[in-house]
């Protein structure tokens, strides 16, 4: 009975989205689809990776009344069983179940919705996976590890009907949204540079091959990408010092081009295109374990005139800094400031533009698949947020000048650039 009406709600909410079509969605859905939020209406969770961001994001959406989460995913034992007690201590009971593979999580059938938070080389296989199972989707950012993966899970969102909210929760602070909003309102006159600050790198020594720890499935951890024996990446094994090697992710410049080039777009009103060219130089470790550059400079010029730097912090302070003929606007997760300061006291008045309003992240997803309305930081986005920081270090490592068009989603006249847009998977993993 349960798993019928658990279907029926599904079929439901993704039938209102394709009657309504790709722009417009009901407002509101029926109180007896969900009611309020009473245990059998509740929106039916599963959680994908549950480490330390995985972690975090479960124990959100267990704050949650409309959300009943049901089952846990991670490759790692210790994890999967201290996410399992988080939401069995949670509910009182013994319900959850634990699933060391993805695909068991996924094929389920009662789910309505999942979070993931995984190691970037993960996110196109498993996004595209749950997007085919028909389910919404909290995914944490960067959307891919590559560009073609992103677009991948893009296509798959838009044909399964699904709901997806990236992990740029930057979207949903005051902060971020009034610095975007006096930008776009011309309070700095035409914003000619924009600064984009992103931590900086480090290095690790070569580490001797180890026996794997109890209770991790080396072989699923590694999954699509390329085999290597384990060995510790750092303090924690793998669970973390992953982002500095380039089988895994981009480093600094991938782990962060999902917030701030994010918001950077968000102000510039360029959220679904992209640079038309992109140049930078990088300093990458001479030796040791990690191979994602320490230091990194990159100039991308948009079809607008505009140029976009995107650097390290110690050559650009951390965070957005919009420049215009007017003054300046700078902000980060600790800050708005302006030049001249009276630009802040600023009030956007009805008839100008305004932002999407978020003020919980997560809400705000759980809001959307109960209204089939787009995310605060819907797929789309998420993709040409982090395809910005992906064309960048494709310049980097090929040393030159990459020539995009943003519509097509090509590198012009540059086959070997252009290889480097999608990744090889390993067998049997496919997209």
């Amino acid at each position: 009975m349960r798993k019928k009406r658990l279907i029926t709600r599904r079929n439901f909410l993704k039938g209102a989205a394709a009657t309504a079509g790709a722009a417009v969605f009901p407002a509101i859905v029926p109180s007896s689809v969900f009611g309020a939020n009473a245990p059998n209406n509740r929106i039916v969770m599963g959680a994908i990776g549950t480490g330390s961001q995985g972690t975090g994001d479960l124990r959100g959406f267990l704050g949650k009344p409309e959300v009943q989460l049901v089952a846990v995913c991670d490759v790692d034992k210790k994890h999967r069983d201290q996410a399992k007690g988080y939401v069995d201590e949670h509910y009182g009971n013994n319900d959850c179940k634990a699933y060391l593979d993805f695909r068991e999580l996924l094929g389920r059938g009662d789910l309505d919705a999942v979070q993931i938070a995984i190691p970037d080389h993960w996110h196109g296989v498993v996004s595209v996976s749950a997007a085919r199972a028909g389910l919404d989707i909290h995914g944490q950012k960067p959307l891919a590890r590559s560009i073609r993966e992103g677009r991948a899970i893009c296509e798959a969102v838009k044909r399964f009907g699904c709901v997806w909210q990236t992990g740029s929760q930057q979207r949903s602070d005051r902060r971020f949204r009034q610095a975007c909003e006096l930008v776009r309102n011309g309070r700095i006159g035409k914003v000619v540079k924009v600064e984009v600050g992103l931590p900086t790198g480090g290095s690790y020594p070569l580490q001797p091959v180890s026996p794997v720890p109890e209770g991790l499935d080396w072989i699923m951890w590694l999954g699509p990408a390329p085999w290597r024996p384990f060995c510790n990446f750092g303090d924690d094994g793998c669970h973390y010092q992953w982002r500095w090697i380039m089988d895994y992710s981009g480093g600094q410049l991938t782990d962060w081009a999902g917030h701030h080039i994010d918001i950077a777009h968000w102000g510039l009103d360029l959220e679904y295109t992209g640079p038309v060219e992109i140049e930078g130089t990088g300093v990458y470790p001479k030796d040791g374990l990690y191979n994602v550059p320490m230091e990194y400079n990159i100039e991308c010029k948009y079809a607008n005139g505009l140029t976009m730097i995107i650097a390290n912090n110690t050559q650009v302070d951390q965070g957005i800094r919009w420049y215009g003929d007017n003054g300046w606007i700078f902000v980060n997760r600790s800050e708005i400031d302006a030049n001249p300061k009276s630009i802040l006291n600023e009030v956007i008045t009805p008839d100008e533009i305004k932002l999407y309003v978020s003020r919980d992240h997560k809400q705000n997803f759980l809001d959307c698949v109960k209204s089939r309305k787009l995310t605060i930081a819907p797929v789309e986005v998420g993709h040409r947020s982090i395809s910005v920081g992906l064309l960048g270090e494709i310049a980097m490592l090929t040393g030159r000048k990459i020539k995009w068009d943003p519509e097509k989603e090509q590198i012009l006249n540059d086959p070997g650039a252009s290889a480097l847009l999608g990744r090889p998977y390993r067998e049997p993993w496919i997209l």
